[in-house]
């Protein structure tokens, strides 16, 4: 049996607020080096992809991929459990959430390496 802490969504709050934090500091980076460091502000296609195959850079990015899919995932999770779900309602919609995250996520890695790949 949960506590009322937990089914409440404690954790998730607390973790959705790390992944906000997180995320400012990753949009501030990929900010700066998409759009600030580049001379006249933009990046061709072709740059982009050279620039994202850099293994340092490429981890970045598919760090921001998975803190976005991570956050916005447990938003609409957050706001599903707000209607009143039943407890296996809430593992269910948790389990959905989780497999469209990961097909999320998964489809995002193949693109870019595919992208990566082409360049």
């Amino acid at each position: 049996m949960r506590s009322e802490y937990e089914r409440r969504g404690g954790w998730s709050w607390i973790t959705q607020v790390i992944s906000g934090l997180l995320l400012i500091v990753l949009v501030g980076l990929h900010m700066i080096a998409q759009h600030f460091i580049v001379e006249g502000g933009l990046r061709t296609y072709q740059d982009v992809l050279a620039y994202v195959s850099d293994p340092v850079i490429f981890t970045l990015e598919i760090l921001f991929l998975v803190v976005v899919t991570y956050h916005a995932l447990l938003g609409v999770r957050s706001v599903l459990f707000d209607l009143g779900l039943s407890e296996a309602q809430e593992r269910r919609v948790t389990q959905i959430l989780v497999v469209i995250g990961l097909l999320t996520i998964g489809y995002g890695v193949w693109l870019s390496l595919y992208l990566i790949g082409q360049a």
